[in-house]
């Protein structure tokens, strides 16, 4: 399938920021979810909810003020980020998320805490990545976070979903949530009285079964990428990101036209065009690092 087919009409609101942070927490905030909805193959243990697309376009419309500024005067942001001392985009993520949820001048969102564990005795039952009191509907909500990669192989079912490290697959992220990280009823003395998972990052289908039917559950709202094991044409205009783009791309191309290939993740320069390139002696044997 040409790059041209897989991503029409979409309007990327993010690309009118030029700090690479503040594009990232543009993204952050008002990318959709990559999944529309929840799989029937999922057996749900502890229910769980996702924002639909609406939801997350209005939260960057009314960031939109906030990031305008920060895009000018960036030094409280890059303070708040550079805390984190590792260097796993999921953790990246998490904290832009965090950044914004404590600007509560711009969303209906009150957080009552973050990084919360829940522990009986000396055991750790699991830990909730944010308490919130959403002010419009009264109701104290928890929200799991998680900036997830994808690649579809065999039938594009749920258990043929790939991370880079081929143990993370999303069936297993999907059957963690459900079974253990939304398991509780109360944290720091509120109940929990709704429960919604934030998983966001991109999907990407094999260059040479692009055009094959989708899922129901994949959230075809949004962009998605394309993976495989051959090597696009030179003149193409592909460069590889850095690590900390794969969240969101510079505004300018932090790369030059690759002269040779590595695994990792390529665009376009100009366009929303995403190829995740996997060397086919590696593939079956990854061994990269975790998100």
């Amino acid at each position: 399938m040409p790059f041209s087919r897989l991503n029409q009409n979409f309007v990327e609101t993010w690309q009118c920021y030029q700090h690479p942070l503040v594009r990232q927490l543009a993204f952050a905030v008002g990318s959709p979810n990559i999944l529309s909805g929840l799989p029937d193959e999922l057996t749900i243990v502890h229910g769980f909810e996702l924002h639909n697309n609406q939801h997350w376009q209005q939260h960057l419309q009314h960031y939109h003020p906030r990031l305008k500024y920060l895009d000018q005067h960036p030094q409280e942001l890059e303070d708040f980020v550079r805390q984190l001392k590792s260097t796993r985009l999921g953790l990246r993520f998490e904290m832009l998320i965090w950044f914004w949820l404590l600007d509560d001048a711009y969303h209906p969102y009150q957080l009552l805490g973050h990084s919360i564990q829940k522990i009986d005795g000396a055991k750790t039952l699991g830990e909730l990545d944010f308490l919130l009191l959403n002010s419009d509907s009264g109701l104290v909500e928890h929200w799991e976070i998680a900036l997830k990669y994808y690649l579809a192989e065999a039938d594009f079912s749920l258990p043929h979903w790939y991370g880079l490290n081929r143990s993370d697959t999303l069936i297993r992220k999907m059957k963690h949530f459900t079974q253990k990280q939304f398991q509780f009823t109360e944290a720091l003395g509120h109940p929990i009285q709704k429960r919604f998972c934030v998983i966001k990052g991109q999907l990407y289908l094999p260059l040479h079964r692009a055009d094959q039917p989708l899922p129901a559950w994949v959230n075809t709202g949004r962009r998605l990428g394309l993976w495989g094991q051959q090597i696009p044409d030179p003149s193409s205009g592909f460069y590889r990101l850095q690590r900390h783009e794969w969240i969101y791309p510079n505004a300018q191309p932090s790369s030059l036209k690759p002269y040779w290939w590595t695994d990792g993740l390529y665009k376009k320069a100009d366009q929303e065009d995403f190829y995740m390139y996997r060397n086919p002696l590696l593939l079956p044997l990854s061994t990269h690092k975790s998100l």
